[in-house]
């Protein structure tokens, strides 16, 4: 099991009120992704659990992107993977933001 932790400052907070959300399911190929609003408005953090190891460089260069993206600030995310692929991790916090945003 390999734990991650990226720190991003983020240029906006999130817009939008909702509190937190939750998307996936964590199974074979896919991962869980719980976001909730309680860090500083230009802060993001991203907390990843992952069987998969060595691949930490992966992971952050999806989660750099995500935040260049999105501009997640003030939130703190938290991933539970059950070995996911990039294309599908990038999904599930695109999804995961647009929940937020309501």
């Amino acid at each position: 099991m390999e734990s991650l932790t990226f720190r991003h400052t983020t240029q906006k907070p999130l817009p939008g009120s909702v509190p937190s959300a939750i998307t996936g399911v964590v199974a074979s190929g896919n991962l869980e992704v719980l976001l909730e609003r309680v860090l500083p408005p230009d802060a993001c953090e991203v907390a990843i659990e992952t069987p998969v190891t060595g691949y930490a460089a992966v992971w952050e260069a999806v989660v750099a992107d995500f935040v260049a993206r999105a501009q997640p600030g003030g939130l703190r995310i938290s991933i539970n993977d059950g070995g996911a692929r990039p294309d599908t991790v990038s999904l599930r916090l695109r999804q995961g933001a647009r929940l937020m945003e309501a």
